[in-house]
């Protein structure tokens, strides 16, 4: 009987060593209101302010052309400019996403000017993705801007829709 229950019990603890090793992607946050994202191109830094202070900073990754402003479809860049957080993904293929406002009108109308596309569907993703995207670079998004998985999930409970993203070179 001895044997039996010391079994069970093993059994039990791997599995809930295990389980706890699938923990949820989605956390809560019960902080300061982020009130505003910060994001420094040059710097490679993402800033999350509260009311009072600063509450996080993160290291980022940007497109695979990081240099100017985003101006059409396919150019690799990351939008520069003052934007909103307008939608989270849950189902990102970059773990958890959440979209940023781009193009705005003066995007829009740039890019028509122009006959292009100006693009759209840039996030704050986690990611890379293992054995598909590279892994050696900093810079290797279409135009969004990348942190790691860990980072994204809590980029994803602190920050809500509608919170302003101001982007600078």
């Amino acid at each position: 009987m001895n044997t039996r229950i010391s079994r069970r019990v093993l059994l039990l603890g791997g599995l809930a060593a295990f389980l706890s090793g699938c923990a949820s992607k989605f956390r809560s946050y019960n902080g300061p209101q982020v009130t505003r994202l910060r994001m420094y191109k040059a710097q490679r830094l993402l800033v999350l302010d509260g009311a009072d202070d600063v509450l996080r900073t993160y290291p980022i990754g940007l497109g695979f052309a990081p240099e100017g402003h985003k101006q059409f479809e396919g150019d690799g860049r990351t939008p520069e400019g003052s934007y909103l957080i307008d939608r989270r993904n849950p189902n990102s293929l970059f773990h958890l996403s959440i979209g940023i406002s781009y193009p705005n009108e003066a995007d829009i109308a740039f890019a028509e000017a122009q006959g292009k596309s100006p693009g759209g569907d840039i996030f704050i993703h986690g990611g890379p993705r293992k054995g598909i995207d590279p892994m050696n670079k900093r810079d290797w998004t279409a135009g969004c801007i990348s942190v790691t998985d860990r980072q994204i999930e809590d980029i994803y409970a602190m920050v809500r829709d509608g919170t302003p993203i101001d982007i600078y070179a």
